[in-house]
């Protein structure tokens, strides 16, 4: 199933891009919805400008009780693999489940980009999802997709407050 989900800062693109590399940001977007268990794992800094993250989620939302005698949510947990190049604002990432590889696959990209008048920054998180699951793998697509939602309208708030007391 294919997303596309927008965010809106309140500060500019290159911060926002840089907040996203710094592994100190992901502690602080613990107990928001939906995604619980954020361990940042690996940093990887090649170059000035490209960052290489390793970080834990675990899937925390509801899912359909059909799903739920197939895939034990407890389990729903994998690793974001993500690529940041801080100077266009792009990164690519993937999805490694710890549990149910055969099940769970999605990749995609962020991007950060100025905004239209006022400069603050706009995030596109797109991607692919893909569910194997008899009977039920679109519902699961969507009860994730639509925890994700949920969770990025709850980070981008998180991510302002993170870089106002980083800068402060």
């Amino acid at each position: 199933m294919r997303f596309d989900l927008t965010q809106r800062f309140a500060h500019d693109h290159r911060t926002v891009s840089q907040a996203y590399a710094d592994p100190d940001l992901y502690p602080t977007l613990v107990g928001l919805p939906k995604l619980g268990g954020i361990t940042v794992l690996d940093r990887d800094q090649a170059s000035h400008d490209r960052v290489r993250l390793r970080i834990r989620f675990a899937f925390t939302g509801d899912l359909p009780t059909a799903a739920t005698a197939i895939v034990d949510p407890a389990r729903l947990t994998w690793v974001q693999e993500s690529d940041h190049d801080l100077v266009s604002g792009r990164a690519t990432f993937r999805l490694v489940p710890d549990h149910y590889p055969d099940r769970l696959q999605a990749s995609g990209t962020f991007v950060v980009t100025p905004g239209q008048a006022d400069g603050r920054a706009t995030r596109s998180v797109s991607g692919e999802l893909k569910v194997r699951a008899l009977l039920v793998s679109g519902k699961v697509e969507q009860a994730i997709i639509s925890g994700l939602a949920e969770y990025l309208a709850a980070e981008a708030p998180a991510v302002d407050a993170y870089v106002s007391g980083a800068q402060g």
